[in-house]
């Protein structure tokens, strides 16, 4: 046994010493320009992933908005989904991993019988009895590097759940994030509304009262009253918009929407300055190029896996224990039993299914490399898009504040105008109209810059110091 053993342990050293079948993992190249095309104030930092990312939402400043934040890490879902998926990945791994070491089993087996006195051969009726505890280890040397590709895919497929994990946090946040900021300028725009339905509830006191003096016409009233009217329609749908943020926020945290309820503010928050990075910073940065990466990875070793079934596969086996026809001589030196061998199988014929096996293989890396490629685009257009809205938005901040002011000197002078006798209340209501236009549209810009800067980050791949 000692002699078969020893030649055993030489077999399995010299598999061990075989190179892995199929092509070693290189990362495939990706379109990256050198720099972004959208010019300052945007300035370039040094990114990394390596560095956690952490709460990237604080640079808003906003106390509420940490706390759902927080709340939603705590709560959502979505993020238990995607990490009981991790663990899984995990499981998997650990299942590939336990193929490194031998199978060993044992068993216990007891077993009586009864010849028959007259079975073929004759002699007396007889009782046997028979008692084994057999131990049984098997191991399969991996000469070709089959089993090395499977945990190299193994981990890799590990790496992209992990990342996938951290894609679907950051999803999440974002769109909190998002969230909270169109409600925070969903409730500006009704403050604005709320103040020009006060203004107005009074002006169509003052043209009543003036109809009733005989100065106005019923027009200048009707006028008046469908202006009202009109922007309590447009309050309404607002806060029917508010509602449905407020929910949407409630199931992000991971509560009921019956209940939840975040107390109306003005949208207070400016947008902070983002170090972009280079274009190439994407692809160590964002989670979703580094999952699509790590399932290149993945496809390239099972090209190994499926290449391996061309070879020969070698088993060795040793089975030992103790068998005895009397229990309490089970255990005793000359009840040993013990067997050592391998078997060498090899398909002769499968009628293409290996090469099928093999094709499938470069197939499925050839369609990771362009998703991969395809994740590197979107990903550059995404900050190419966020960078040029943030500039547009900028712009049109500027000039909306202007015109929300200018808009305010037409109203005063309107009202002048008409109270003096030198203007028709039509002038008056088209002043009302334009301003109360003008400070919406002033209003959904600060939120739709917000929103924006919360899109870049996310196409960054998230904040970093």
């Amino acid at each position: 046994m000692t002699r078969g053993v020893l030649l055993l342990a030489a077999v399995v050293s010299l598999g061990g010493a075989c190179a892995p079948v199929g092509p070693t993992y290189q990362r495939p190249t990706a379109p990256a320009p050198s720099a972004w095309s959208t010019p300052e104030p945007w300035r370039p930092g040094d990114p990394k992933d390596t560095i956690p990312k952490g709460s990237w939402w604080t640079i808003f400043r906003d106390d509420e908005l940490n706390t759902l934040e927080l709340t939603s890490l705590a709560g959502s879902q979505t993020l238990k989904v995607a990490a009981a998926q991790y663990e899984q990945a995990r499981a998997l791994t650990a299942l590939t991993l336990s193929s490194v070491y031998p199978h060993i089993a044992i068993s216990g087996q007891a077993q009586s019988q009864r010849l028959s006195a007259t079975r073929a051969g004759g002699g007396p009726a007889t009782i046997q009895n028979s008692f084994m505890l057999p131990l049984t280890v098997s191991y399969e040397v991996d000469l070709f590097g089959k089993r090395l590709r499977s945990i190299e895919a193994s981990q890799a497929t590990l790496a992209a759940s992990r990342a996938a994990t951290e894609n679907v946090r950051l999803v999440v946040t974002a769109e909190l994030a998002s969230d909270f900021f169109t409600l925070r300028q969903l409730d500006t725009e009704l403050g604005i509304l709320t103040r020009t339905l006060d203004s107005l509830d009074k002006a169509l006191q003052v043209v009543r009262a003036r109809h009733d003096g005989g100065i106005a016409s019923g027009l200048d009233v009707a006028q008046e009253e469908t202006l009202l009217a009109s922007t309590r329609t447009e309050a309404t749908l607002v806060h029917q918009q508010r509602d449905q943020f407020e929910h949407a926020i409630a199931v992000l945290a991971g509560q009921p929407p019956q209940g939840f309820h975040l107390p109306s503010h003005d949208l207070a928050s400016t947008p902070p300055a983002i170090d972009t990075g280079l274009p190439t910073d994407l692809l160590e940065r964002r989670p979703d190029v580094a999952e699509a990466e790590r399932q290149m990875a993945a496809a390239n070793a099972q090209i190994g896996v499926a290449r391996a079934a061309y070879f020969p596969s070698l088993n060795l086996f040793a089975d030992g224990g103790w068998q005895s026809g009397n229990f309490l001589k089970l255990f005793n030196v000359p009840s040993m039993i013990w067997a050592v061998g391998a078997t060498v199988a090899e398909d002769v014929f499968t009628g293409g299914a290996r090469q099928a096996q093999s094709q499938f293989a470069v197939a499925g890396y050839d369609a990771s490399v362009a998703s991969y490629r395809q994740t590197v685009l979107q990903a550059l257009a995404e900050v190419e898009d966020d960078l040029a809205g943030l500039r547009v938005l900028n712009d049109a901040q500027t000039t909306q504040t202007q015109a929300v002011e200018a808009a305010a000197r037409a109203l005063d002078i309107a009202t002048t105008r008409y109270s003096g006798g030198l203007a028709n209340s039509l002038d008056v209501v088209s002043a009302q109209q334009t301003l109360l236009s003008t400070e919406r549209l002033a209003s959904q810009l600060q939120g739709e810059r917000l929103v924006t800067t919360v899109l870049l980050v996310k196409a960054l791949g998230g904040g970093w110091k």
